[in-house]
């Protein structure tokens, strides 16, 4: 049976609880933990990254993570973020979150909205060039919401499918 490794990197709550609405949706041998405590990934045959956008962009230590993952290793991203959903800032973080993965066969992507926290849209908003983002991102208080939780599973169980096929 294929190992599932669930892992993430999450400051205010938002990717862990996008990380266990995955990990829950999955059967099979499957782990969760934090991207910090992960030394490799060779014993599992799937893996499930998840990082909160910050900046536009992939965390750092993300970014050192995708980098070091091994040559075919099967892979979902996830992300969580403040905009839109849909919105080019998302995407373009997740893109850049898949060639930073570009060694890995990438199955699939998931994005959902998170709550920012206050003091986070407090400061920006000072800014006059984040002004509208952060009136966008105050709408995002609620989320991830059971939708959000629930399509992260969708996500996960499709993946999980793709992972079984010859396709990949």
């Amino acid at each position: 049976m294929p190992r599932i490794l669930v892992t993430y990197f999450s400051l205010t709550g938002n990717t862990k609880k996008v990380a266990e609405a995955i990990y829950k949706a999955l059967d099979g041998d499957k782990k969760i933990e934090p991207i910090d405590k992960i030394e490799s990934l060779e014993s599992y045959d799937l893996v499930f990254i998840g990082f909160p956008v910050m900046a536009h962009s992939v965390p750092l230590r993300v970014g050192e993570f995708l980098k070091k993952i091994p040559a075919h290793k099967q892979v979902g991203l996830f992300c969580t973020h403040g905009s839109l959903t849909g919105g080019w800032l998302a995407r373009q973080a997740i893109e850049s979150a898949a060639i930073l993965a570009s060694k890995a066969k990438i199955l699939g992507t998931f994005c959902c909205r998170g709550k920012v926290p206050l003091d986070v849209l407090a400061s920006l908003s000072k800014s006059p060039e984040h002004s509208s983002w952060t009136e966008m991102a105050a709408s995002a208080s609620t989320h991830p919401d059971e939708n959000d939780l629930a399509d992260a599973a969708t996500f996960a169980r499709e993946i999980r499918a793709l992972s079984l096929t010859d396709d990949y």
